[in-house]
């Protein structure tokens, strides 16, 4: 593989941050598979569906348990000794693993979340592809998984969705969610670096997460999401599992997710980035966000361009701040009056206004712009759902070709 993975992985355009692993290590774990077959979307072998499935109604129930799936799916096999052999282009069906394949002992997992959307001007978009490829490149090598030139990946992406994107998005203003995955799939016990890994992308609906109202979230006290020199930046299954049982807690107490503390230190939202526009004591308005410095927090493609488009088109209103910052340190901007608004954000709850957050046993307001949104939530999604859909032409909206 061309060391040139390296650059797309770890500089602008993408901007990916490697955090626990260093620009060095992705490249020793690209070295490693020096002289082996790379991945190649030009060898794509595709095989049509010979019983191709209905696609359910808006509304039906298989669209609100994200179970259905399109016609096809990409798979792609990566072994130790030979490299990547030719990905596939196939119908959607079940893997086949042995009960003693790395994944199901030692959470040898990956995924990327991505959405595609129907453009309002009838156009097929994905939202900054390349940031996710990407960032999959930094999980797997996180967890001992093969590497990939991103741009591959990418492409097979795109692949998927020229064959399954006119039938299965055919409404303007809506979305599928895609699921890109890699997984060790090698038979054999024991802890080792998976001998075998297959590389999987799915397409499937999703329901819209907006909450009428606004998010009520739960602050952490007693367990924590991630930790530093941990894994807590790379998008693995093992950042998932753990969680869902403080997820599930929460939701029983009447509220929707978990705000993750570490000793106290306001890290992430659920599954996404945490924002808040506060005033600082001086007077001045801040965006303020957690870090990636410390390695804790997952660099979320939505995060990073909520940054960017608040630097661009805010920076007269706004003070973007990526910094430390507490709940006790809320509590403080509470009682004084300095809360203006906060949000989440990431790729399943998109932009989500926050109307209180529970710490200490005790509710704290978030103020919402005209009952339902803070003033710059409401800006900053409406900047993006216009890029996503095609009402801004951007850069970030890559037009996808369809086959007809």
């Amino acid at each position: 593989m061309a060391p040139s993975a390296i650059t797309a992985a770890t500089t602008p355009p993408h901007g990916i941050k490697t955090a626990a692993l260093t620009a060095s290590a992705v490249y020793h774990q690209i070295e490693a598979q020096s002289g082996l077959r790379p991945l190649d979307a030009s060898k794509l072998i595709f095989t049509p569906t010979t019983t191709p499935m209905s696609v359910p109604a808006k509304g039906d129930a298989e669209a609100y348990i994200s179970s259905q799936c399109s016609d096809h799916m990409i798979t792609a096999v990566w072994k130790r000794e030979t490299g990547w052999e030719s990905p596939e282009l196939k119908p959607y069906g079940n893997l086949s693993l042995a009960p003693t394949a790395s994944v199901l002992h030692y959470a040898t997992e990956c995924f990327e979340g991505m959405k595609v959307y129907r453009g309002y001007d009838k156009k097929l978009r994905l939202f900054r592809p390349e940031a996710n490829c990407a960032r999959m490149l930094i999980s797997a090598t996180r967890i001992a998984l093969p590497a990939f030139e991103p741009s591959e990946l990418e492409k097979l992406i795109l692949a998927l969705l020229e064959v399954d994107g006119v039938k299965w998005l055919p409404k303007t203003g809506d979305f599928l969610y895609l699921r890109p995955t890699m997984i060790g799939s090698a038979p054999g016990l024991g802890v080792a670096t998976p001998r075998e890994a297959t590389l999987f992308v799915i397409m499937t609906f999703m329901p819209s997460l907006n909450k009428e109202g606004g998010l009520r979230l739960l602050a952490s006290q007693n367990g924590v999401r991630a930790w530093p020199g941990g894994f807590g930046f790379a998008k693995v299954g093992a950042n998932y599992g753990p969680s869902l049982m403080a997820t599930g807690e929460a939701r029983a107490r009447g509220y929707d997710q978990v705000l993750w503390l570490l000793n106290g230190q306001v890290t992430e939202a659920g599954a996404s980035n945490f924002f808040i526009v506060w005033k600082t004591k001086a007077g001045n308005m801040q965006l303020v966000t957690a870090p990636l410095g410390n390695k804790i927090i997952l660099d979320g493609i939505t995060r990073r361009s909520i940054i960017q488009l608040a630097k661009e088109r805010l920076s007269d209103e706004l003070e973007l701040v990526e910094r430390d910052f507490t709940m006790d340190d809320i509590v403080e901007a509470v009682n004084e009056g300095r809360i203006v608004e906060a949000f989440a954000a990431g790729t399943a709850y998109f932009v989500a206004p926050i109307s209180a957050i529970n710490y200490n046993d005790q509710d704290l307001d978030m103020p919402m712009y005209e009952g339902d949104s803070g003033k710059y939530t409401a800006i900053l999604k409406t900047w993006l759902m216009n890029i996503m859909y095609g009402k801004e032409n951007h850069p970030w909206g890559v037009v996808v070709k369809e086959k007809q």
